[in-house]
């Protein structure tokens, strides 16, 4: 047996004295007790209040017989479908099957199921008809009310529904599921657990609270949609929060507890703390091992939370955007524990969250009052009240670089380059580009046009202008040549081929083709994923434009990538469509040149080129 890890057989879990688990965690994921997987912190956290838990990874879907490992659990079981949404797991944007599983062994695609959680849940009510199911995790999360499904292009009820599960934990659910074991562990029935905050549940009858749009009403109305995403986002503060109410029609009411409170800085280091093997089980050493492990491995998560507001991102629904952090003694803590480990070559490849440089509360106010409702903290500029000092980060940063054993630490978790614009003091920046780059700092602007950045509530364009030339000096400063790479995304919400050809002209001054580009991916539960499926801006109710063809999304994408051959004829139509035949040529400002063009006009046009070359050679020669 070992011991470092959860039972994984019947036997491990007998060789330990125990004949009946507390809980079953059955998950999509391989088995791997890092805290970075949700899986390894909610396990770790109910084996340290004495529960035990035995671990179902990537159970075949197919055989009722693989959930039934540790046979039936006392209190019930833990489903979640892993790391991922198992849809976005699965599929690229253009709904084709990706190649490689990174949460898998090996790589290996087709391990889990298509909408994991339903199907596990399912799987496990076949055998045990009675035994309380709780789901969690980020497709659990993002799936608790009825939300817009982009592979099937339509509605789908609160997955609560569809699975068949008695509970959700939603969010990080360190105090939602310590509360339900709590509960369960003093015999109350399932039915009757309607009171933990991060938690929604089924009924027959209604509760007080807000009453969203009936299921009935959603599917009929896509204006119902907007105005209930809007209520759902301008409740998912733990201070503010109001119940939430789904009607079903006679299958009754799905109901939205207020989230749970986030958790204080003692709490991130306990669950930071916990035993964990960090790495993944030994049994899928001859599968090939799990690709997820390499990049997180000496990566250490210094804080969760985002203030940031981006609207593509579903952070807000999940974290929340109350910023909670770990201490500098847990942190270092973990940092010297890689200095003991054989493969550690003296990086550490992040120290951040959602966003590395928040390491605080966007304000005071947020501590004891929550979030505003309708106002966000750097959209569409710094609120007054936002605190920007990047001392306490930096004073970490100092000391893990101070560490005996490490060469050099990395921050690639991500920086807001709003933020760091809006800090008085530029010591972040030089340190920055002193110690944690190693020549290319990524950062992510999205875009070029205002009006797609406004419906991506990311800052105007020319604020990443000023944090380019903030960094320039900063590299000046520090004797380094080093850049930025841009985060690119196209097909959002209100970018229409005009706008695209504005950010395909973007990167052609900038001289290099972008390595990423992310065409838009409406997942669940975010604000431009319903803004795609409605044609509505929840935040005014006023009508975008939404790129929604799977060609007009290609040529968007193709713009990027424009020198890439292969794109050649999307780039063509695009420009066509576009109106902007002049970017179709041999000057230098062309994105692409007229195929078919005869010999006599292509001498005609290159030796114009060819001829300037040479004047200004000639000059450097006489100079």
């Amino acid at each position: 047996m070992n011991t470092k890890f959860l039972p994984v057989t019947k036997e491990e879990m007998e060789a330990r004295g125990i004949w009946q688990p507390d809980f079953v965690y059955i998950c999509g994921d391989a088995y791997v007790d890092h805290p970075s997987f949700g899986a390894a912190i909610i396990t770790r956290l109910l084996e340290s209040r004495g529960y035990s838990v035995g671990m179902i990874a990537q159970p075949d879907w197919r055989k009722k017989e693989s959930i039934a490992v540790f046979g039936e659990p006392r209190l019930g079981f833990l489903v979640s479908a892993g790391n991922m949404d198992s849809m976005v797991n699965h599929y690229t944007v253009a709904q084709k099957h990706r190649k490689q599983d990174a949460y898998s062994p090996g790589g290996k695609m087709g391990l889990r199921p298509d909408r994991a959680v339903t199907v596990y849940s399912n799987l496990i009510r076949q055998t045990y008809k009675h035994t309380p199911i709780i789901l969690g995790g980020i497709e659990a999360s993002l799936r608790r009310l009825a939300h817009y499904d982009y592979w099937s292009d339509g509605m789908k009820r609160s997955v609560l529904m569809d699975a068949g599960a008695d509970l959700i934990s939603y969010g990080m659910g360190e105090h939602s599921i310590l509360e339900i074991a709590e509960a369960l562990d003093k015999g109350f029935p399932v039915s009757s657990i309607t009171f933990i905050p991060g938690t929604v549940y089924k009924t027959k009858e209604m509760p007080k609270g807000e009453l969203l749009p009936s299921y009935e009403q959603l599917c009929e109305n896509k204006k119902a949609y907007a105005d209930s995403f809007r209520i759902q986002y301008e409740n998912t503060d733990a201070f503010s929060g109001k119940v939430l109410i789904e009607d079903y029609g006679n299958r009754g009411y799905v109901v939205q507890n207020p989230p749970a409170k986030p958790l204080s800085q003692k709490e991130m280091d306990e669950v930071y703390a916990l035993p964990y093997a960090r790495t993944y089980h030994p049994m899928y050493e001859k599968q090939g091992k799990i690709p997820a492990i390499e990049e997180i491995k000496f990566s250490i998560t210094s804080n969760r939370g985002c203030f940031g507001g981006c609207n593509f991102c579903a952070l807000t629904f999940h974290q929340g955007r109350i910023v909670q952090t770990r201490s500098h003694a847990s942190i270092i803590e973990e940092a010297k524990s890689y200095v003991t480990e054989k493969d550690f070559k003296g990086y550490i490849h992040d120290v951040g969250g959602p966003t590395a440089d928040f390491r605080h509360p966007a304000c005071k106010k947020q501590e004891t009052k929550g979030v505003c409702t309708n106002r966000q903290c750097l959209f569409p500029k710094p609120c007054k009240n936002l605190n920007t000092d990047h001392k306490d980060y930096l004073e970490l940063l100092r000391k893990l670089r101070n560490i005996s054993g490490v060469k050099k630490v990395f921050i690639r978790s991500g920086i807001r380059f709003d933020y760091v614009n809006a800090d008085t003091s530029s010591a972040f920046l030089d340190e920055l580009a002193k110690y944690h780059v190693s020549g290319q700092l990524r950062v992510a602007p999205e875009h070029v046009s205002d009006e797609v950045l406004y419906y991506m509530g990311k800052p105007e364009h020319a604020v990443y202008q000023q944090f380019l030339k903030k960094f320039e000096k900063a590299n000046a400063r520090s004797g380094k040549k080093q850049y930025v790479v841009p985060y690119l995304m196209s097909s959002h919400p209100g970018c229409t081929i005009t706008e695209a050809v504005k950010l395909a002209e973007y990167v052609r001054d900038m001289g290099f083709m972008p390595e990423q580009v992310q065409d838009f991916y409406p997942t669940p539960s975010t604000m431009s994923t319903c803004m795609y499926y409605t044609g509505i801006d929840p935040r005014t109710g006023k009508k975008v434009y939404v790129p929604k063809t799977f060609k007009e999304k290609a040529m968007q994408r193709a713009l990027l990538q424009y020198k890439n051959p292969e794109n050649y004829e999307l780039v063509k139509e695009a420009l066509l469509l576009a109106g902007r035949k002049d970017l179709i040529g041999f000057d230098k400002k062309c994105l692409i040149r007229p195929r078919g063009a005869g010999k006599k006009e292509q001498r005609r046009n290159k030796p114009v080129e060819k001829k300037k070359k040479s004047i200004r050679n000639v000059h450097k020669r006489k100079g």
